[in-house]
Parts: structure tokens; sequence; C-alpha cells
């Protein structure tokens, strides 16, 4: 690649979109073949082409990710990134955390609205974002428009009650563009009672641009999501009333001043706040037990600058600082508490057949004190069409509140150590017929350590119930296969192996299937339509059955889920008159009956049917 023309791509701020480019993996953008950790990148266009509501969806064709959805829209949604826990992945909403502090997050209420692209690194990225880039990032990014204004507003209709309704407006001139979004989706769950689910978000962003060497972002997300359910920790039917409530907004700045074509800096200030409810009245008169209310508020405000000096036409270095404080109130704890941190990557024969970046972080946690990580990796361009890459890093996941703080049934520690791990893999692409094919294989190997456990027995002489004594590893191979078949038809497949385990008992690790695979094929078709077709088959894996005690181990049989969407331009828009669109799309097509948790079934065939008006350019 020229010097110039990389140099210009390094110097982008973080929120561009160049093609082939991925920004999370090194906090600015970077053709995809310097990456040297394995990146996925989903855009937003396809997601809405193919109908895909929430980021949890798009996220099961990703190779490493199993998700694992509680039982009914709404229910409590897990990700697992190649077989470390739940609480392993970082998630930002245009830079900022949306975390629980100690890495647990719900992408139950997480939809697609206003999203310009998620990016998905899969592997340790602590030494860029700290605490909870334990596997890896996911980043959404959020849109605005360009040129004469346009918009959109979308209605469908579905199975078990369900209502989508969508808006959006985007355009921009030279130096201000904007968009904005809202959406709202109701249903009846699919329990015979207790079973309603709403979700509401909006979304707006602005990008300014006052001359060539100065850029800023701003953008705000609110989410507002109640779910009704009937069950018990064991999926029993047990209650007629009780449900759960998350809402708060996100809102992020970032900005940036090139003051030299060697020198930028760039700062960044976020904030989000996640107020949860959990409210269970008596069922009825015969219900003798009190109404249970509760109500927690959990705020991270977040800040960061960094300096990217070009030291040589294929050298960058990154200093950066950032700053956290994070807080919680309400009903269970009080308490708050700080991070700071500073960093220095370096980037390294971006113009050669070889290219490395290596970098090192401390942080200093206000409750453990000061932590390192590091992370080094090296990209081999073996010809045009060939790259191999091999990384390997450190991460780390802070404790969580309860977990450092609890004060009632269970006791906090906190003097807990951070949980750690150590990664390494190795990978190769090629492309092939002409830059029509692309495959992908990586191999992966992971060591936790110090995980954090309960124990009902108090422990130690301040009889605290979480100590940090357990071990496990997970190792296991990703492939990959992109194809364009023809004009009008896509590939994408993967599939992942994947063997993890508890180091002291050698048992699987709890939801983690061994194999897991996806396929997905795209067409466009007359000029006005599209259809895409999904897979997506998730492994045998072991649970623990919890309507019993002591809660057995079983093991969930293999499943497939087969998607199928389709959109159809019935009246093409022209200057002032606007378009009108047809869409489908049916979810489970095959009707499989599977649960992801034990004694929680899954919806079963789902299908929806909207249109939408569009006008603009």
């Amino acid at each position: 690649m020229n010097a110039a023309l990389l140099a210009l791509a390094l110097m982008v701020q973080d929120t561009v979109v160049l093609q082939p480019v991925v920004v999370t993996a090194t906090r600015f953008a970077v053709p995809v073949d310097m990456a040297t950790s394995a990146v996925t990148v989903i855009s937003g266009a396809d997601l809405r082409a193919q109908g895909i509501r929430s980021v949890a969806d798009a996220l099961r064709l990703v190779p490493g990710v199993a998700v694992m959805q509680t039982s009914s829209f709404g229910s409590q949604t897990s990700l697992f990134v190649r077989g470390g826990e739940s609480d392993y992945v970082k998630v930002l909403v245009d830079g900022v955390p949306q975390n629980q502090p100690g890495g647990w997050f719900d992408f139950a209420n997480l939809t697609t609205d206003a999203v310009d692209r998620v990016e998905i690194v899969r592997g340790p990225v602590s030494v860029l974002y700290g605490s909870d880039a334990v596997t890896g990032v996911i980043q959404i990014f959020t849109r605005t428009g360009q040129g004469a204004p346009r918009g959109r507003i979308g209605f469908a209709r579905g199975t078990y009650g369900s209502e989508w309704g969508t808006a959006d407006l985007s355009g921009g001139t030279r130096g201000v563009s904007y968009g904005l979004a809202l959406s709202r989706f109701t249903t009846d769950g699919i329990y015979a009672f207790n079973s309603r689910y709403r979700n509401g978000t909006a979304s707006v962003g602005v990008r300014l641009t006052p001359d060539a060497r100065t850029d800023a972002n701003l953008s705000a997300r609110y989410s507002d999501g109640v779910f009704h359910f009937p069950t018990g920790g064991g999926g029993e039917l047990v209650d007629s009333n009780q449900f759960t409530a998350e809402r708060g907004p996100s809102l992020a700045l970032d900005a940036g001043r090139r003051l030299s074509s060697r020198v930028s800096l760039r700062m960044n200030l976020g904030w989000h706040q996640d107020q949860s409810r959990y409210i269970d009245d008596p069922d009825g008169p015969t219900d003798p037990g009190p109404p249970y209310h509760s109500k927690d508020v959990v705020r991270r405000f977040v800040g960061g600058a960094r300096v990217e000096l070009r030291a040589t036409p294929d050298a960058l270095v990154t200093l950066g600082t950032d700053y956290e404080r994070q807080s919680q109130s309400g009903s269970t704890l009080d308490t708050t508490r700080h991070n700071t941190a500073a960093y220095a990557q370096l980037l390294a024969g971006a113009d050669r057949p070889f290219s490395g970046i290596v970098g090192v972080r401390v942080d200093h946690n206000q409750q453990f004190g000061a932590h390192a990580t590091g992370r080094a990796g090296v990209v081999w361009r073996i010809a045009a069409h060939t790259h191999a890459r091999a990384t390997a890093g450190t991460g780390f996941k802070e404790p969580t509140f309860y977990e450092n703080f609890a004060a009632g049934f269970a006791r906090g520690n906190p003097e807990l150590k951070p949980e750690r791990s150590t990664s390494w893999e190795v990978g190769v692409a090629q492309v092939l017929a002409g830059d029509q094919v692309t495959m992908r294989a990586t191999y992966f190997h992971q060591r936790f350590n110090d995980l954090i456990q309960y124990s009902a027995a108090p422990v130690g002489p301040d009889s605290v119930n979480y100590v940090n004594v357990a071990d496990a590893a997970a190792r296991g191979v990703e492939l990959g296969v992109q194809a364009l078949l023809g004009t009008a038809l896509s590939l994408d497949a993967s599939y992942t192996y994947l063997d993890s385990r508890d180091l002291a008992t050698h048992e699987r690790l709890q939801r983690r299937p061994t194999h897991t695979g996806s396929l997905r094929l795209g067409s466009t078709f007359w000029t006005r339509g599209s259809a895409s077709l999904a897979v997506v088959f998730t492994g045998d894996r072991d649970d623990l059955d919890y309507s019993t005690f002591p809660s057995p181990r079983v093991t969930l049989p293999p499943h497939a889920r087969v998607d199928l969407a389709g959109t159809y331009a019935l009246i093409r828009g022209h200057g002032v008159t606007p378009g009108l669109g047809l869409r489908a799309r049916i979810e489970n097509l095959l009707d499989a009956r599977y649960e992801d948790i034990k004694n929680f079934p899954t919806p079963r065939r789902t299908l929806s049917l909207g249109a939408e008006l569009r006008a603009g350019p």
C-alpha cells in the first residue's frame, strides 16, 4: 500500500468508515489485513436488509461467539466468546462502555437501530480498553447522514402479537451531518401469561467538521425495556405479575485535531446510566407474600486523551490516558470507585511485508491497585492475496460491586484480585478467484486465572463468600469463508471448534458448545428486491438443571435455527414522492424445539410482515 495513503488512513478519526478498515482493534483506522487480532465487521445496512432487530441475533453468525437467550423476547441474553465467561466481553457504543462494573452485559435490549456498523475483535484487548476486554470487544458505531435529507418510516406485525415501529432521518452539509432514529417493539411473548415485553430506543448523532483538520462527533442513545416473566429460577411457571425494567441514556463526545502531517490529538468523554428495577407484587388474595420492589442505578463516566505520532512513514506511536468513575446506588448497594490508566502502542512496518504492533498499559484501580497488561502481534503479507498473523496478550476483569461489597445474605470480599487471562493465536487468510473468495483460519489458546467463585460457607478470617480460586482454559479453531457467487449472490460461512475446561474438574465450562457453525446466503433480484437465508448450528453443551436441588449437570442436545428474510421495493421513490417497500422475516423457519438454557424454551416459528416509506435521494 502507498505510504501516503496509509498515513492518511492512520490519522483519520475513529468513526470514519473506510473500506476495508477496522478501528476497534487499534483505536484508529487500519486496513483489515494489518489487524493482528481476529476481526469481524457487520454492516448496519446489511442488518436492516435482513430484518435483524437485535444485535444478539447479528452476533450468532460470528465465529467464536455463542449467544444464549434465556427464553422469550426480552429475556436475559448472554454472550460467550472463545469459551470465556459471559462477562469477559467489553461492549461499547461510540466508545462508551455499556457493561455493568465487572463486565456483565444483557444483550436483550440492544437493538440495531441507527447502527452504522458493528466491529467484533476476538482475543484480549485490555491493553487498549482496560477491564472486561478479556476475550474480546464489541463496538457499535452509530451513523450520521450526508447530503440532502432522507427519511424512513416503517411498521411491521408478527407472531406472538408482536409489533414494530421505526422512523429515522439523516442528512448533512459540508460541515455538519446528522442522524436521528426512533423505534418501538412490543410482543405478548411465548408464555400463556405474564410474558409481555416492550422496548423503545431513541438515537441521535451529529458530526462536525469545521475544517479539514478538525472533527467532533456527538451521539446520544436512550433505551427503555420492560420484560414480564412468569418463571422461577428452574423454569417453572410460578408468577403472574413479576417484571424487570432497564432504562437509561448513553452519551458520547469524540473530537480530534490534526496538528500536522505527523501529529494528531484526540479526546473522548462518555457517560452511561443504567436504571434497573425488579417488581413482584402479590399475585392475588391467596398470595400471602409481601410485595418486593428493588431499584438500582449504575453510572459510568469515562474520559480519555491520546496523541498519535507518525514517527516515520511506516510507524505510528499512540500515547494515551484514560479515567473512569463508577457508581451504584439503590436497593442493593451504595458505592463508588474509580480507575486511571496510561497506555502506549507502536505500529511499525505498515508499508512492508512484515508489520507488527506492541502495546502496554498500566491501570490503577481504587480497589485492587495497579495492574499491567500487554499485547504484541505481527502480520506477514506473504503475497498479494495471502497473509498470516500471530498475536499474544493478556487481559483482566475487575470484580463486580457485589463481589467486593455485598453485606447481606452474602458478604463481599474487598481484597479480591482481578480475574486474568493469557492468550495467543495464529491465523492465515487467503483471497482467491480475483478477490471473490476469502478464506480464514485461526487457532487460539487462552488460560484464565484467579476466577472469582462464590462459596456458600464463609471463607477466611473475614468470613467472606467470594474468593479467587478457579482456573480454566479454552482452545479452539475458527474457520470462515466469504464469497461472491456471481453478481447477485453472496455466501458467508463459519465453523468453530471449542474445547473449554475447568482445570480443577476437567469438565466442560457451562453453556459453551464444542461445535458451532453458521451459513448465510444473500441475493438481490430484479434490481428491486433482496433475500437472505441464515442457518445457525449450536452443538451440545453442558448446563445445570436448577429445577431440583442439588442441581445436576445435564447435556443439552444440538439444534439448528433457520431464518429467512426478504425485501421488495413495490414503488420506487422519486424526488419528493416517497417510495414504498415491503419486507418479511421468518425466524426459526423449521419450527425447531430447543433450549439455550435448561427448562427455558425459546420462541418457535416467528413470522413478521411489514412495510416502509422512504423519502429522499
